[in-house]
């Protein structure tokens, strides 16, 4: 428990949308899965109340609007102590599983790096491919570390692993110029 978590309010969001048609549905719970909602049960979802998450619950009430459904915002705070914690740890918990995936694109990362660099793979489009992936994986860092708000304990080793990242890639694009800048004489 942190001393934050007696202070910590919660936006609860109770969405109400007909079965038919499914889209609707599954556009809300992609918008408040991407955003680090927690899932309570049948339409019922949970972030803390700061305004890292403010964006994600007004498009995703917006998407139950257009879809005629219905979106009820309440803020909560925790009973008792015990709530609050047992609330924290269920946030914590969620993005734990984050960092967990974040951590496991990060490997597939460097095997590809490391994959172009045994089979000699030195070109300027298959570097623009993996500088494009870095971007995704920083992108990404970045949107996890707003939603991380109670600090999972996998999220230091995210920001030393995007840094190993970073430089296996440095690496890369240093092999790759120097391939294209080899002249015939360098091949003797």
């Amino acid at each position: 428990m942190t001393n934050r978590t007696r202070r910590v309010r919660w936006l609860l969001l109770v969405i109400k949308l007909t079965a038919e048609p499914t889209r609707h549905r599954v556009a809300v719970w992609r918008e408040l899965r991407k955003v680090g909602a927690l899932s309570l049960g049948q339409g019922i979802w949970a972030v803390p109340d700061v305004p890292a998450f403010a964006d994600g619950v007004q498009r995703a009430i917006a998407l139950t609007e257009r879809a005629e459904g219905e979106a009820v915002t309440l803020e909560a705070v925790g009973r008792g102590l015990a709530d609050a914690v047992r609330f924290e740890a269920m946030f914590t918990a969620a993005r734990q599983e984050d960092w967990a995936e974040f951590l496991a694109d990060c490997g597939t990362f460097e095997a590809v790096l490391a994959k172009e660099i045994h089979q000699t793979t030195f070109t300027l489009a298959e570097l623009e491919e993996e500088e494009q992936s870095l971007g995704r994986l920083r992108r990404r860092y970045r949107d996890l570390t707003a939603r991380d708000v109670f600090g999972a304990p996998a999220a230091a080793e995210a920001g030393e692993r995007l840094r190993r990242c970073t430089t296996a890639c440095e690496h890369y694009a240093e092999r790759v110029f120097r391939a294209l800048h080899k002249t015939p004489q360098d091949s003797r």
